[in-house]
């Protein structure tokens, strides 16, 4: 990770974050509710951390975006900025000093991002304890890749399709701000008080959904004309599946926070589960080792024989036989088997022989093998 100097550098930065729109850095609307800050928050800050982002000005970008988050999501705060602008929130402050923009961070999703991609299922996104935000599902991927992209480690780019908030409406499916009015049937409450006759002369009062607005509290008179009021939009999104040298089989490669999102909850995890593709006849793997089938002719299993077997890299394993080699046989190469995952080394490989025999052999080939064997024509009486 890198080192922090990014505190030093907030301090630095907050003139230019003071002569700046707190609301244009989190790309907000004025009238953006908490849900919007948050969200908005959870997309720049990790779009922008530095252990993410290693272009110059990202870690000032992650500060600026860190200071708005934390006026705009204190009511109080908020409202001195609205009213006062930073002079007023200085005055408020009394010399108080802003928060670390790295701590403010690791409060949100409960931890420090090390890597943009977590390599344990234990290391999905969580809020901190005092934030009760719901959570959409997640979605879960087998991924086939080569086994030698997993031998050597690599990048490999992919799509995904899923539903993303509306860049026009932010998710609330209304044209405007202007065109979202308060339900005149529950009075923004979200419920109605219903009255019904139990008994002759005996009435029980009970809250119903408001049919009017669906329990919102607030109807839209004009739909988003981006989204048709949907909120959502489709969307195909580009990733890059990093997989470390030696990934064991069936490991999980968390994408925080990129599964489909929606206005009412916080969008869930795209979860990558990676396997090798399985080639019939090729390298197979079981855990740290690999199996290769090895085909020789009958004159190299009885005379011995060198040869080159190209590994999952391109390099060259030297494979050496200097005595009878019988069908079966299972040859030990130590360190020649995958990388062993998050560890120095490699694991064994095993090289299994198979003898292939020739359909026929001419009568010349014939004497000469008799010769040598010492195997004479001769009659046998059974008894």
């Amino acid at each position: 990770m890198l080192p922090y100097a990014g505190v030093l550098a907030f301090f630095l930065f907050l003139t230019v974050v003071s002569a700046a729109d707190l609301y244009k850095i989190l790309d907000l609307h004025k009238s953006a509710s908490e849900k919007d800050i948050r969200y908005a928050y959870k997309k720049l800050s990790k779009k922008y951390h530095p252990d993410r982002n290693k272009e110059p000005n990202a870690e000032g970008k992650f500060v600026e975006i860190a200071h708005a988050y934390e006026v705009l999501s204190d009511p109080q705060k908020r409202s001195i900025y609205d009213r006062h602008g930073e002079e007023g929130l200085k005055a408020h402050d009394q010399g108080q000093g802003q928060g670390n923009p790295f701590d403010m961070f690791q409060n949100f999703f409960g931890r420090e991002l090390h890597h943009p991609i977590e390599l344990t299922k234990a290391n999905h996104v969580h809020i901190g304890q005092n934030d009760q935000v719901r959570r959409g599902p997640s979605s879960t991927v087998d991924f086939e890749v080569q086994l030698s992209d997993i031998y050597s480690g690599a990048h490999i780019d992919f799509k995904a399709k899923k539903k993303i908030l509306c860049d026009h409406c932010r998710g609330s499916g209304a044209a405007s701000d202007s065109d979202i009015h308060t339900c005149g049937g529950c009075g923004g409450n979200g419920v109605k008080v219903v009255k019904q006759q139990i008994f002759p002369g005996m009435f029980a009062q009970s809250q119903v959904t408001c049919n009017d607005c669906g329990g919102r509290g607030r109807v839209i008179v004009k739909s988003c004309p981006n989204c048709g009021g949907h909120k959502v939009l489709d969307h195909t999104a580009s990733y890059t599946l990093e997989i470390p040298a030696g990934l064991p089989e069936g490991h999980e490669i968390v994408f925080e926070g990129e599964a489909d999102e929606s206005p009412d909850y916080e969008a869930g995890d795209i979860i990558i589960r990676v396997r090798s593709k399985k080639d019939k006849g090729g390298w197979r793997r079981k855990e740290s080792s690999l199996y290769w089938t090895e085909t020789i002719g009958i004159d190299e299993a009885l005379l011995g024989f060198e040869r080159n077997l190209t590994h999952l890299d391109g390099h060259i394993v030297k494979l050496v036989r200097k005595g009878v080699t019988q069908p079966g046989f299972v040859q030990v190469i130590e360190d020649e088997g995958m990388p062993n995952f998050e560890a120095t080394g490699h694991g064994t490989l095993f090289i299994e022989y198979n003898v292939v025999l020739p359909i026929e052999i001419s009568p010349q080939t014939r004497r000469k093998l008799a010769e040598a064997f010492s195997v004479h024509d001769s009659v046998h009486d059974e008894l």
